[in-house]
């Protein structure tokens, strides 16, 4: 399978190692409009063909994907290009940054035939499926709610906020855990301390049909480096670690059981505390042998275009939340 990956900045390179790797996979085109970046990569994929226009890979007829690593920005105006080209899309996170555009890469993707994945990287950590598996099994019984932290001392941006930029991880997860259930209530607070109107602290709040509520603390400007997600179910709890390298997930047999002795008290159960075993595997490397999977076999992906629609919707009502409720400038 021939593939070209587009945008070497940040997690392009990432993405390009990595297929590269892959067996079956060939990786043919490189592209980046900056041509001192192009050169720095040539040296390391010299059967690449490197190029700063995409449309040098959209009339290669023997290309069969594109991986687009660029500005969020620029997302669904370029699937849209690359999947009425005839060619697979895979598109970093998120699929856009409005619903309306998220929507015209999915009809695209539909018109074309052609596979459409998000790179929602979550979706395939083996920990974040095993606490899945834990919920969907029902170990840890009715869940009652989620959050999420994702915090750091982090590089500041310019373009968007700690909602777009770090929620989009988390929010996918929270819909991947609630079965993609979708929240009909929302409620977030930021505030911009370092840039204004960019919003360095944001928290979440979502309430779904089924009784479930999530919450998000989303930071860049934070002491603590933390990358974590606590489950609340009705017989048990667990978190999801990703800061631990040897405890990714935790079950806790925790809860409050009503009494048999009394009708409607209840006594808290406080009991074993244990870790169960999850594959040492690199997530990014699954989701890139996932796409291509995807492609040979003719199936929709875990994170396909209408899982992104749902990101990009959670992540849409929360701004609008987050503009009503934004103050003047702090101070």
């Amino acid at each position: 399978m021939n593939l070209g990956v587009v945008g070497l900045g940040y997690w392009g390179p990432n993405l390009a190692r990595n297929f590269d790797a892959l067996p079956g996979c060939e990786l043919t085109w490189l592209c980046d409009g900056r041509e001192d970046v192009r050169a720095r990569y040539e040296p390391l994929y010299r059967r690449a063909r490197f190029t700063g226009e995409l449309g040098d890979l959209l009339t290669d007829d023997a290309l069969d994907a594109i991986v687009l690593a660029t500005p969020v920005p620029t997302h669904a105006d370029l699937a849209v290009e690359v999947l009425e080209a005839g060619k697979h899309c895979f598109v970093e996170k998120p699929l856009a940054t409005r619903v309306a555009d998220a929507e015209r890469a999915v009809a695209a993707a539909e018109r074309a035939g052609k596979v459409l994945m998000v790179g929602h990287l979550l979706q395939y950590h083996p920990g974040v499926n095993k606490l899945r598996g834990l919920v969907r099994s029902g170990e840890l019984g009715d869940i009652h709610y989620i959050y999420g932290n994702r915090l750091n001392l982090g590089q500041l941006r310019a373009e968007e906020n700690a909602l777009w930029s770090l929620g989009a991880h988390d929010i996918s997860v929270v819909l991947h855990l609630a079965g993609d259930e979708e929240p009909y209530e929302f409620s977030a607070r930021g505030e911009s301390y370092m840039r204004h109107g960019i919003e360095d602290v944001v928290f979440g709040f979502m309430r779904f049909p089924s009784g479930l509520s999530a919450h998000l603390h989303l930071s860049w400007l934070d002491p603590h480096k933390e990358r974590r997600f606590t489950v609340v179910g009705s017989k048990r709890m667990a978190t999801f670690d990703d800061m631990d390298i040897e405890r990714k997930v935790t079950l806790y047999d925790k809860g409050f059981d009503e009494s048999i002795h009394s009708y409607g008290e209840y006594i808290m159960r406080s009991g074993d505390i244990w870790s169960p075993q999850v594959p040492n595997h690199e997530p990014l490397r699954l989701e890139c042998q996932h796409f291509l999977e995807c492609i040979a076999e003719g199936r929709a992906p875990v994170s396909d275009g209408a899982s992104g629609v749902r990101v990009v919707r959670v992540l849409e009502r929360l701004q609008e939340e987050l503009d009503r409720s934004r103050r003047e400038r702090h101070g």
